[in-house]
């Protein structure tokens, strides 16, 4: 346990998506003047090298945010914006760095909002504290995640955004993320909840989305992505992205993008990508 480093990942196909999606749900919800809370569960680093020696072991962000760096994005304007931010952080003009869930949050978020962040691993801790600065929004907790956000339901504020993406290093995360994000639920239906999951086995999945729907949380949805079809026990070739109550605009912009995204990244990977986009609930 303990031993995830996103730094080997960060930029792949998978933070794609799942920023992609963030970066969308944060403008929408920062459309209105009343303060926002954003709850992160597993942050990370929060700023991650690419030239460094983790993610250059495999260079993941090759068939990521380096396939669309010098691309023309005009048509996809969220797919814009998210890149936009990427570029934010490579004052170069040369992909150099990839920004992690709390430096897209704390860019987007405004100066009345709140972000907790949390994060247990101790180097990991370590170099989030460093990167965040002494950002007055932020609360950072060397705490488990699934436990912290629970007492956090429902913020202050009223609203808000929680974004839970767990390593999955043990296989019982995938039943603990649906109790957990259910609890949260219970304590603050009306906030927006994002959860991060690996496609590697379609059963795990399954089971994933059925209780997801057995939990009577309401207005849930799913988005994939993936870069090769589905093969079982032979590493990730997809991830997703289960919402509960996201922005009513994000499942058409994931409609109008995912497509895009599934043909450009998998043709980077030299295989044929795929995507979904599911209502599990309304």
């Amino acid at each position: 346990m303990l031993s995830y480093l996103h730094a080997y990942h960060a930029g792949n196909f998978a933070d794609v998506l799942k920023h992609l999606s963030l970066v969308h749900a944060l403008d929408y919800l920062t459309q209105k003047p009343a303060a926002l809370f954003y709850f992160d569960t597993h942050s990370g680093a929060g700023l991650y090298k690419l030239k460094g020696a983790e993610a250059q072991k495999n260079q993941e962000f090759t068939n990521g945010i380096g396939a669309l760096w010098e691309l023309d994005l005009s048509a996809y304007p969220a797919l814009e914006r998210y890149r936009s931010l990427v570029r934010s952080v490579n004052t170069s003009g040369t992909l150099e760095m990839y920004p992690g869930s709390p430096r897209f949050a704390s860019e987007i978020l405004r100066e009345h909002d709140k972000l907790a962040l949390c994060e247990l691993h101790p180097r990991e801790h370590e170099v989030l504290k460093n990167n965040i600065g002494r950002d007055r929004r932020i609360k950072l907790f060397k705490e488990d995640g699934f436990q912290q956000c629970v007492g956090a339901m429902p913020p202050p504020q009223r609203r808000g955004l929680m974004l839970m993406d767990p390593p999955y290093e043990d296989k019982t995360e995938y039943t603990k993320t649906i109790k957990t994000l259910a609890q949260c639920y219970k304590r603050f239906a009306t906030g927006s909840y994002a959860l991060w999951y690996p496609v590697v086995e379609r059963k795990a999945i399954a089971q994933l989305w059925r209780a997801a729907v057995d939990s009577k949380m309401k207005d849930v949805q799913v988005f994939e992505l993936g870069i090769a079809p589905d093969t079982a026990g032979r590493g990730m070739n997809g991830s997703g992205m289960l919402w509960i109550n996201p922005p009513w605009t994000l499942k058409k912009t994931m409609e109008e993008t995912l497509p895009f995204l599934a043909s450009t990244l998998g043709e980077a990977n030299g295989t044929d990508g795929y995507f979904k986009v599911e209502q599990l609930s309304s």
